[in-house]
């Protein structure tokens, strides 16, 4: 549910970090792959110009702060590294930027570098012009050990670390205290059950103050699927079945659906009916939604709208922890020898401590690194913002979408089944046995 990536966690308002679902995705990056290798390598400028410095062309997605943040690092990089010029110009939104790749690797002419949602990280390094990483980050200045689980995992492809991590977040909920104040009712703590959570939202709707228990994204987006996850992975499901033809969720995802179920029933969800989320975070903004379900990207704009707010972790079925993360990538493409030894050379120097806590606490990212994590600044962010603990602390049991290349028609197919059980147009196990013919299928495409 990443824009200046944050639903997916600044655009005024504020976009969801999560982007749009891309549809047939696959497809397009197939032929886009043909056509590269046939092409691109040959027809590649080095990068090299007279000087004997290398342009690196970066495709950052950013806007807003994030662009603001990453900008000021580049020109620090440039500063420090006189045979390199990285020039952030290119590019679009992180929301439409697989369909730029999709296009720009077809055609042969495409960036150094580039801003990809983890979760189109497999379709894309379908591409013979997507760049091994593995040696560079088992290399660099911070131990890869060090870095998060989650961060290492949407990376990594078949074995292979195919890009490097951008940006990192997990899901938690995060409390308005005074709509617990005026229900009577208590904070929830870490350890709490779903059906808590339903009971919790449907004793804090108003419906004559137009005050809603909690929201979900309703247009069947990646928004709305990636919050379902944690759910099936408690229950004891997964995304993909072990043997690799089928979903992993055909029952799991009945009981998760249930708990959607419940809280469209009982009418304290609001479904939000737009892409981006925008809406459902506006009325939680605005001080009529008890809890809602978000990132670390979210926390500026609660604490801008002066709301007195608790975080606490996820609830699960077992009363273990477990939350998602949907870490970002920056993906490296093949533009010859000069530009690629240039590009990881950025990209490292970009995810070292001292440039990755400038770009979490300006970007709304958590930090890729323990080591990150302990430098004074995080610690001083860490201390003045209230809550965000709670999300760092989620990454030890997070756990990521699998880099697969039939994610997205996967996630499609879920979306679909979710919003059709907010809207009362399904029921769960209706909307799961349609999500399994459509998902199935796409597994079984040769890939």
């Amino acid at each position: 549910m990443a824009v200046d990536r944050r639903n997916s966690p600044r655009v005024p308002p504020r976009l969801s970090r999560r982007g749009l679902l891309r549809r047939s995705s696959g497809l397009a990056l197939a032929a886009a792959a043909s056509a590269t290798a046939a092409g691109c390598a040959g027809g590649a400028s080095d990068g090299v110009g007279a000087d004997g410095r290398v342009t690196v062309e970066l495709w950052h997605g950013q806007t807003d702060t994030g662009r603001a943040a990453i900008e000021a690092l580049v020109k620090d990089f440039n500063r420090t590294h006189p045979t390199i010029r990285v020039d952030p110009g290119g590019g679009v939104l992180s929301d439409a930027m697989l369909q730029k790749i999709t296009a720009a690797l077809a055609s042969g002419s495409f960036p150094d570098i580039a801003y990809i949602f983890g979760s189109d990280l497999a379709s894309v390094a379908r591409s013979p012009s997507v760049v091994d990483l593995s040696e560079t980050v088992r290399s660099g200045p911070t131990p890869w050990s060090d870095y998060w689980a989650p961060a290492r995992e949407a990376v990594t492809v078949n074995g292979q670390v195919r890009a490097a991590p951008a940006l990192l977040d997990s899901l938690a909920v995060v409390c308005d205290k005074k709509i617990f104040r005026e229900a009577g009712l208590p904070l929830p703590r870490a350890g709490w059950t779903w059906q808590e959570f339903t009971d919790t939202a449907a004793r804090l709707t108003d419906r004559k103050r137009g005050v809603f228990g909690t929201g979900w994204p309703g247009v069947g987006d990646e928004d709305t699927v990636w919050r379902l996850w944690p759910m099936v992975w408690d229950l004891g499901g997964d995304v993909v079945a072990p043997d690799g033809r089928s979903i992993g969720f055909a029952k799991t995802g009945v009981r998760a659906l249930e708990t959607v179920e419940a809280l469209a029933r009982a009418k304290s969800v609001y479904v939000d009916p737009k892409p981006g989320s925008e809406q459902m975070y506006q009325v939680f903004l605005s001080g009529r939604m008890g809890m809602v379900v978000t990132g670390p990207w979210q926390l500026p704009d609660i604490r801008d709208a002066g709301i007195d707010y608790h975080v606490v972790p996820l609830p699960s079925y077992s009363r273990r922890p477990i939350t998602i993360s949907g870490p970002d990538t920056w993906t490296v493409f093949d533009n010859g020898p000069a530009r690629v030894r240039a590009a990881r050379t950025f990209v490292t120097w970009l995810a070292q401590p001292a440039q990755d806590v400038r770009w979490d606490i300006q970007a709304g990212s958590l930090p890729l690194s323990r080591p990150t994590q302990a430098l004074p600044a995080w610690r001083a962010q860490d201390e003045k913002t209230e809550g965000l603990a709670v999300f760092t602390r989620a990454l030890e049991t997070a756990r990521v979408r699998p880099v697969h290349p039939a994610y997205p028609q996967i996630s499609q197919a879920l979306g679909q089944a979710i919003a059709a059980v907010l809207l009362g147009r399904s029921s769960p196990a209706d909307a799961l046995r349609r999500c399994a013919r459509t998902a199935d299928a796409a597994l079984l495409i040769p890939r």
